[in-house]
């Protein structure tokens, strides 16, 4: 799929919106503040569409990661796209808590054993990459061989993309933010708006 189709898609599903008012600005889980909010987890609801996203992640990382032996996924809302994508591809699957349990194995990446397999980490969103980034790191620490991220939408932040080269971790998204925003149905003022958030 073309970045502008993944941004039809997710627009056409509802997982994209927008609001200009900056009192009426999203709060992220980082606590920016932002006039647009993409929530993927939406595509859980959406058979045929999830299928496409599954089919695509699962095409790109055959392309830019060939040789992975593990897929990884985010929690939470990167775990259902990548059991599709493991599925699909034929291959063991975990997934990392954002903190690992005060309980039972107390165990932060949650399935088998890693020893030493090349890891594909899928997840739904990269807005800053903080959390892709902890991530891999604790894949790393439970054996994994961390050899790219994949998600199915970015916003292309400057931060993120030097945290990921700062950080050497090879990374692509399926969808990027200009094709969103040419995809969404806005005027002049609003699509100024939204790019002079991003350029901050």
């Amino acid at each position: 799929m073309t970045p502008r189709e993944i941004a039809r898609l997710l627009v056409d599903v509802g997982a994209v919106e927008v609001r200009i008012d900056p009192e009426r600005w999203f709060t992220w889980a980082s606590g920016v503040r932002s006039p647009i909010y993409c929530d993927n987890r939406i595509l859980c609801s959406f058979p045929k569409e999830r299928a496409r996203v599954a089919d695509a992640l699962s095409e790109a990382i055959g392309e830019r990661f060939p040789g992975v032996e593990v897929i990884a996924g985010t929690a939470t809302a990167g775990i259902p796209h990548a059991a599709w994508v493991a599925d699909r591809l034929g291959l063991p699957m975990v997934y990392v808590r954002g903190a690992a349990k005060d309980h039972g194995r107390q165990q932060r990446v949650e399935g088998r054993a890693l020893r030493g397999e090349r890891v594909v980490l899928v997840e739904d969103l990269v807005s800053y990459g903080g959390s892709a980034l902890d991530a891999v790191a604790a894949l790393a620490a439970e054996g994994g061989v961390l050899i790219g991220v994949q998600a199915i939408f970015s916003f292309g932040l400057p931060d993120a993309l030097e945290a990921f080269r700062a950080a050497g971790v090879e990374w692509q998204a399926l969808g990027d933010y200009e094709s969103l925003l040419d995809t969404l149905a806005l005027s002049p003022e609003q699509l100024r708006v939204l790019r002079d958030w991003r350029a901050r």
